[in-house]
């Protein structure tokens, strides 16, 4: 919206058809909702022939990857499928998506914005599904930053701590729904630290920031004559997540389990 509200052509993926009439209700005549599923190779050719049927010669100022889902628990007993789902929509998603619009940005010299997390930079337990798909989005980024500096295409990684979206409560649904399948024995065997994990994040969610600290990091990474290679908008945590790379992983683990309260 705030591109839009800046006057940019602004294709915006949305899943339904619901969500692109809210789109549209809420922007101007120049944002088009655009029906896509990063996960489904069809959608995002159908996708892609549009903004290309539209946009003509011009290309592609911008790409934003910003789809996200968040599977939890514990690696030992979490479903292979659900994993697969994880870094399909996180990693895999995210990669298909640039190579098919790829050739458009390269007529601009357009830009990439990947969505990463802070959880990219140190990993937690308990999320270990989400935090792999940002790890691999932190080195797919810095691969395809290098690779793609000959046409001037620019790549950026935004990497926000908790944020005020929609993602928590899928996340707590979906988390809900995930262990009402798992075997009763199975979940007893973690059941005392998945209640600190439960409460840890439910006051994480909280106290989550806005979303427009993103947003406006986007638009920099987008617009700006310079734009940041990595965009961490939390710094205290930047500073206190780079330091666990200094420490012995024995130390390491011990802080976080200390700090997330766990047995």
């Amino acid at each position: 919206m705030e591109l839009d509200r800046r006057r940019f052509r602004v294709f915006a993926g949305v899943r339904t058809e619901e969500a692109g009439e809210r789109l549209k209700k809420a922007a101007s005549s120049q944002l088009t909702p655009l029906m896509i599923d990063v996960t489904d190779a069809a959608s995002i050719s159908a996708a892609t022939s549009q903004i290309k049927d539209q946009t003509g010669d011009c290309g592609l100022a911008g790409l934003v990857n910003n789809a996200g889902i968040s599977v939890s628990g514990p690696l030992e007993i979490v479903p292979i499928a659900e994993l697969r789902r994880q870094l399909e929509v996180n990693v895999i998603g995210y990669v298909a998506v640039m190579q098919a619009v790829l050739p458009l940005l390269r007529i601009a010299k357009g830009r990439i914005v990947n969505m990463g997390s802070i959880s990219g930079a140190l990993a937690s337990p308990y999320l270990g599904p989400y935090c792999a798909s940002k790890f691999a989005m932190e080195a797919i980024t810095d691969a395809l930053r290098i690779e793609l500096r000959t046409w001037g295409i620019q790549v950026s990684i935004i990497e926000p701590g908790p944020i005020a979206t929609p993602i928590w409560e899928k996340s707590f649904a979906a988390a809900d729904q995930l262990a009402n399948t798992l075997p009763t024995e199975s979940m007893a065997l973690y059941e005392p630290d998945l209640t600190v994990v439960r409460k840890m994040i439910a006051e994480i969610a909280n106290k989550a920031e806005p979303v427009d600290m993103v947003v406006q990091a986007v638009v920099h990474a987008l617009t700006a004559p310079k734009p940041k290679t990595r965009y961490f908008l939390h710094f205290r945590n930047r500073i206190l997540f780079r330091s666990f790379k200094l420490v012995p992983d024995v130390i390491r683990d011990w802080i976080v389990r200390r700090v997330m309260g766990l047995p």
